[in-house]
């Protein structure tokens, strides 16, 4: 039996399976059905985690959609690819065995599935790169993200506030199951585990967004790749935030799903890409609320990735 075979099979299996969940869930308590939801989406994840070359982890609204058009487009041009594809796990793979299988996870199922909810033990070994940016922008571009454009069923799912929920932003930066709280401890959870990751690439948002070029072209060395300059800089030119709004708008990217489409093309705050400002939350709290906003960052986040006072000077360039 072919790889090809076998992959056909198993997403029958996973849609049969994703439609027979639904229909139990029917008739189980609201925890149990949550419960067995999660389940099934950390085996879908946990299958291709295992098989991937490197894995792409981040907590949602880090960027992740910006890098992988970056990457979509490079590899596009140096292997003479379909244009408006992006790359999704093995898809670019098969068309090239010389690309590798990017895995991209929020992390938020994985570690549940595979019994170790508290550690990251199932990315020791693993190629890693992990995006973060700094918590109290990641929290507003959530918000706008749960506001516009997430699905109702995910909102129940990941505890997010039920779907039409009058809630204002400050409310929801404070929520502790998706707010700051929550980003935070996923954040101090990677800078926990950082010295047992065998092979583990940081990239910080605002670096990206402040040196564009260099960053990615450490993360293509890190994907075994010696960046071409003038692929490189096609492929950031691309992906700069005004064309990539242009994209959405478009419908450019619509064989690829709902990841790089807006949800109402009159609505700016319904855009995948949205402003991509460093520093941004600032335009959406008012002085006290971004001193409490900041205070609770500033109290408990960990130094490692440079969003403290308290942070070494090196950090934010390590």
């Amino acid at each position: 039996m072919t790889f090809d075979t076998l992959r056909a099979m198993q997403k029958i299996i996973n849609g049969l399976l994703r439609w027979l969940i639904r229909l139990v869930a029917i008739v189980l308590p609201r925890d149990k059905a949550i419960a067995l939801e999660r389940w099934r989406r950390g085996r879908e994840e946990y299958a291709r985690f295992s098989q991937c070359d490197y894995v792409f982890a981040s907590y949602g609204k880090a960027g992740r959609t910006w890098v992988r058009v970056m990457i979509s487009r490079y590899y596009q041009l140096a292997y003479r690819l379909p244009e408006a594809m992006v790359i999704d796990f093995d898809n670019f793979h098969r068309l090239n065995a010389t690309i590798p299988r990017l895995f991209f996870t929020h992390d938020n199922y994985l570690r549940e599935y595979a019994g170790h909810p508290e550690d990251n033990r199932i990315y020791y070994d693993k190629k890693t790169v992990l995006l973060v940016r700094r918590p109290q922008d990641v929290v507003v571009s959530q918000y706008f993200q749960w506001k516009f454009r997430m699905r109702p069923e995910k909102k129940v799912i990941n505890r997010y506030p039920p779907h039409g929920a009058d809630v204002s932003m400050y409310q929801f930066a404070m929520d502790p199951h998706q707010g700051l709280p929550a980003i935070v401890a996923h954040m101090n959870r990677w800078a926990r585990e950082m010295p047992r990751m065998k092979h583990c690439l940081v990239v910080r948002y605002e670096d990206l967004r402040a040196r564009t070029a260099e960053e990615m072209a450490r993360i293509m060395r890190f994907l075994g790749t010696e960046p071409d300059a003038a692929l490189l800089n096609d492929a950031v030119e691309f992906a700069s935030i005004a064309n990539l709004r242009e994209k959405e708008r478009s419908n450019y990217f619509a064989g690829s799903g709902s990841r790089v489409q807006a949800r109402d093309v009159n609505n700016p705050d319904s855009y995948k890409v949205r402003r991509a400002k460093v520093g941004g939350y600032r335009d959406y709290f008012d002085d006290e609320q971004i001193a409490a906003i900041d205070a609770l960052v500033e109290r408990e986040l960990l130094p490692d990735f440079g969003y403290t006072a308290a942070a070494a000077p090196a950090a934010a360039s390590s």
